[in-house]
């Protein structure tokens, strides 16, 4: 018998911010990271964010480049133990409707997945405190001393989630045509194009365009915008400026 599914993504979609931005912040706390790197790599394609004058992308991927450079010969434990602090202190600052979306789908049986860019170690310990069924997220490698080596397997690509998803919809028999996907970047592509319940959580512009170029995407696509205390459910007819 096949199963109903929802596949979710994490940052932007459930969590309000990005994993590792918040793992990265928490490193510097820690002295993991020197903080002196945040002003001389990192501060600028911030602050071009922050003033809306440059994109939320170029600073994650600047940050991300810093964050795998610092992370190399770093005993994993360590890193272990400062990203269950990081879910603990951080892991309820989510959307609303994707919490909810979470609780509705686990109360009607079906199977959660969590599919992230974000480091496994982080995911895997966001996926035990919302309870979903399997994870997939960017492993960082390790030597045989438990010391990160700066090689990565990539999740953040609609690609690499793409085989992750197929990996998972054969294992548990997934009836795709009534299973849900929830995706806020065009690395969401695949799974929401895949299922015919497929959900865009304050989507970017990019997505947003990608969803309305696909004639077939664009006629099943709910569009959800939280903003503050209001929800908006829209379609892809909307106007965008």
């Amino acid at each position: 018998m096949t199963k109903v599914a929802a596949f979710f993504d994490i940052d932007g979609t459930i969590f309000r911010n990005s994993l590792m931005i918040e793992h990265f912040m928490k490193l510097m706390t820690f002295e993991v990271i020197d903080p002196a790197i945040w002003y001389t790599r990192v501060k600028k394609v911030y602050m071009e964010w922050e003033s809306r004058f440059g994109d939320f992308e170029r600073y994650l991927e600047v940050l991300a480049e810093v964050y795998l450079d610092e992370l190399k010969g770093v005993k994993k434990d360590y890193i272990e133990y400062i990203a269950a602090h990081v879910i603990k202190v951080n892991g309820d600052m989510v959307y609303k409707y994707s919490r909810d979306r979470i609780e509705w789908h686990k109360s009607q049986g079906h199977k959660v997945f969590f599919i992230s860019g974000s480091p496994d170690f982080l995911v895997s310990k966001m996926a035990e405190k919302y309870g979903v069924t399997e994870y997939r997220g960017s492993i960082y490698k390790v030597d045989e001393e438990n010391r990160f080596t700066g090689e990565i397997i990539k999740m953040w690509d609609s690609a690499s989630k793409q085989r992750a998803i197929d990996e998972l919809i054969e294992k548990y028999d997934v009836d795709l045509e009534n299973s849900f996907a929830y995706g806020d970047t065009t690395g969401d592509l695949s799974m929401l194009r895949m299922m015919g319940n497929p959900i865009a959580i304050n989507p970017n512009r990019e997505l947003f365009e990608a969803i309305r170029a696909d004639d077939k995407l664009s006629k099943k696509a709910t569009i959800i915008v939280e903003r503050k205390n209001l929800i908006y459910k829209l379609d892809a007819s909307v106007e965008i400026i």
